[in-house]
C-alpha cells in the first residue's frame, strides 16, 4: 500500500496554473480584449492622432507625443495579452494603464462616471495577471539562463 507523503512539495507551476475551463475562458477574454485594444483603442491613436486631439474635450489637452505613446502601449499590451509568455505582464501593465485612464476621466475631464468602465477593465486585467502569474516566473527563469 502506498501513501502520499504529506511533506512532498508539489511544483508551483502546477498549483499556479488555471484549470482547463478557466484557461479557455481566460484565453477567450484575452483574445477579445487584446483585439479591442489593438483595433479600437490603441490603433486609432496611432493611425489618426490629430483627429483625436481635435475632438478632445476642452479641459483635456493631451500632447500629441503622449497620445501616440499611449497608443503604442495599448497596442503592445493587446499583442502581449495574446502571447502566452507575456500575457501576465501585459495584463498587469494594462491594469495600471486603465486605472490611470479612470483617474484621468474622473479628475481631469470631470466626468467620474466615465471612469467606471476603465476600472472594470482594470479589475479584469488584474484577474488575468493573477491567473497567469506562473508565466512571469517562467519568463524570469528562461531569461536567467
Amino acid at each position: 500500500m502506498t501513501t502520499a507523503d504529506p511533506t512532498t512539495n508539489f511544483s508551483d507551476d502546477v498549483t499556479n496554473r488555471p484549470g482547463k475551463i478557466r484557461n479557455r475562458a481566460l484565453w477567450t477574454l484575452q483574445i477579445l480584449l487584446g483585439l479591442f485594444f489593438i483595433i479600437a483603442s490603441g490603433g486609432p491613436k496611432l493611425v489618426m492622432p490629430n483627429a483625436l486631439t481635435d475632438n478632445a474635450p476642452e479641459n483635456l489637452t493631451i500632447p500629441l507625443g503622449l497620445l501616440i505613446f499611449i497608443g503604442v502601449v495599448e497596442v503592445a499590451g493587446g499583442i502581449g495579452l495574446m502571447v502566452p509568455r507575456l500575457s501576465a505582464l501585459a495584463a498587469a501593465g494594462l491594469s495600471v494603464l486603465t486605472v490611470l485612464a479612470a483617474g484621468t476621466q474622473a479628475f481631469l475631464v470631470g466626468k467620474p462616471l466615465m471612469g467606471i468602465f476603465p476600472l472594470v477593465l482594470a479589475a479584469i486585467f488584474a484577474w488575468i495577471a493573477y491567473e497567469r502569474r506562473a508565466t512571469i516566473t517562467d519568463l524570469r527563469n528562461s531569461l536567467a539562463r
